[in-house]
């Protein structure tokens, strides 16, 4: 490798929850390579106050943390511009989801481990994949939590490695009671939490589902299709808050069909009028949202919202348009034909998955007219994952 001119070597140590031993199989593999005269240091390890970890530590070179001071307090982050400095072959940084603390350089870890590739040096990291942001929605199905760090789907599948680490359910169960993971007096409270075996399960099949495809990706990213066959996914964002899960959801379905993932915001000028003005910022949230996703944004404008999205659809090679519909509506601007009608009116020859979201999140309505299909919102995640497995509404 050429540290000067080419991008390091990424491997991602994956886990479905803490104590797996994401940590120490990243540790025991930096020790290895260190045994053979590569130069490893560690960025960031966290012991979970752990003996077998301050173990597997000794013999490396650990790079001293940056004190960041905020609001009176001290944290300690990775220090990136030592690690540029020292110049490694390797760097292990430990827990990929984490965000700084305000004052860093950067906002959250994975930003300072992109700068650390891009000097080409490569980097052992490990992260959870309740942490993987287009998961946010099936985790919180799953575990009744929201989780609030994580990693982009983008940045995660430019892993030149991922490596599953794994026990079963019932043997992390093992580990938690006897007090291997957390302190004992944490026990009682994380199991009630997702250390649960049935909770345990479901993440450690997405952990797999997950690995699967980053294996799959890489594979089939020598034999991609022409850009003439290629799917072509368009979300139309809203004001609706279901419109942040239908973006998570469309980014999935993209990577899993290895199509090209576009988010429209339509408008005229009569109804810009007619939206309240606590829209506008939301719509504006969904915007950047998209393109933190790797979703290219963009706003149009046209007399007739429906028919303007529609065009845009034909002139871009849309394949499958995705909307959302809520049920009760705050406000009915116009009569006749609701938006999401009209929208299945003129697309008779795309396909259309139109989502019903309101707030007992009930099952899906069948929607009349064109190729359209609707679906259920607490199911949308599962199936645009190819997942066969379903939960009963609550």
């Amino acid at each position: 490798m050429t540290q000067l001119t080419t991008r390091g070597h990424l491997k991602i140590y994956l886990g479905y929850a803490s104590g797996v031993g994401k940590t120490y199989q990243m540790l025991t593999d930096a020790g290895e390579l260190k045994a053979r005269g590569v130069d490893v240091i560690i960025g960031f390890a966290d012991t979970r106050d752990r003996d077998d970890i301050r173990g597997l530590l000794q013999g490396l070179h650990s790079i001293p943390l940056a004190r960041i001071t905020h609001r009176g307090g001290v944290s300690e982050e990775l220090d990136v511009d030592a690690v540029l400095r020292w110049s490694p072959h390797v760097c292990v940084v430990d827990d990929l989801a984490h965000s700084n603390a305000p004052g860093s350089a950067r906002q959250k870890r994975w930003q300072d481990v992109q700068v650390v590739l891009d000097a080409g040096i490569d980097v052992l990291t490990s992260m959870d994949v309740q942490h993987l942001a287009s998961l946010s929605d099936q985790i919180w199905q799953l575990t009744g939590k929201r989780v609030r760090e994580t990693v982009p789907d983008w940045f995660f599948q430019q892993a030149d490695e991922v490596v599953l680490v794994d026990v079963t359910p019932r043997a992390l169960l093992h580990r938690l009671e006897r007090g291997a993971i957390y302190p004992q007096d944490r026990v009682k409270n994380e199991l009630e939490g997702i250390y649960q075996e049935p909770v345990l399960a479901g993440l450690r099949e997405l952990a797999i589902r997950q690995t699967a495809q980053a294996l799959e990706a890489r594979n089939s990213g020598r034999t991609k299709r022409s850009e003439s066959r290629q799917e072509k996914i368009l979300v139309n964002i809203t004001a609706d808050p279901a419109t942040a899960m239908l973006l998570r959801w469309a980014r999935r379905v993209a990577d899993h069909l290895h199509a090209v993932c576009t988010a429209v915001y339509v408008y005229s000028k009569k109804e810009s009028q007619a939206q309240h003005a606590e829209d506008h910022p939301t719509v504006e949230r969904h915007l950047r949202f998209a393109e933190n996703l790797r979703i290219d944004a963009k706003t149009i404008q046209g007399t007739d919202r429906a028919e303007a999205l529609v065009n845009y659809a034909r002139e871009n090679g849309v394949t499958q348009l995705f909307l959302n519909r809520v049920t009760a509506p705050r406000r009915r601007w116009f009569p006749g034909l609701d938006f999401t009608e009209q929208v299945l009116q003129r697309a008779k020859d795309i396909e259309v998955t139109v989502v019903r979201t309101q707030p007992s999140w009930s099952h899906a309505l069948a929607l009349p007219g064109g190729r359209g299909r609707s679906v259920d919102a607490r199911r949308i995640c599962e199936s645009a994952s190819g997942c066969d497995r379903r939960r009963s509404d609550r």
